[in-house]
């Protein structure tokens, strides 16, 4: 049987974890990423900047931070190279699924009609 496609718009933090739970699920997503880079607003942050919050607050809780980050509050390349090494193919394989400087420029719903999602019993994975 062939997996359902999905399509995850950004490959920010919450496009990656969104791309890593999708496929975890035998989905197959693509990750539209308008530039040329991951990490959403990591990728556009100043050089100095760091985490507000300590790393291990920071963490996909699947992936640690690598022994070498030793910093409470990582700078904005460790940020960036955590986020690389999560999308790896040594890791999760993600990065199969990104399609960098492609940009979303509208989005159309075919489906179900609303009275018809109304009626489910479950809806939003409630079951």
């Amino acid at each position: 049987m062939e997996s359902k496609r999905i399509c995850i718009i950004g490959a920010g933090v919450s496009g990656l974890t969104a791309c890593k739970q999708a496929l975890d699920r035998g989905f197959n997503p693509v990750v539209f990423e308008s530039s040329s880079d991951i990490g959403g607003v990591w990728s556009r942050t100043l050089d100095c900047t760091k985490l507000q919050a300590p790393s291990f607050m920071y963490r996909f809780s699947d992936f640690p931070w690598p022994e070498h980050v030793t910093d409470l509050y990582p700078n904005h390349h460790q940020v960036i190279e955590y986020l690389w090494s999560y999308v790896s193919l040594s890791h999760f394989g993600l990065s199969k699924c990104i399609k960098f400087e492609h940009r979303v420029l509208g989005i159309e719903y075919v489906g179900a009609k609303e009275e018809q999602m109304a009626a489910w019993e479950s809806w939003a994975g409630n079951v």
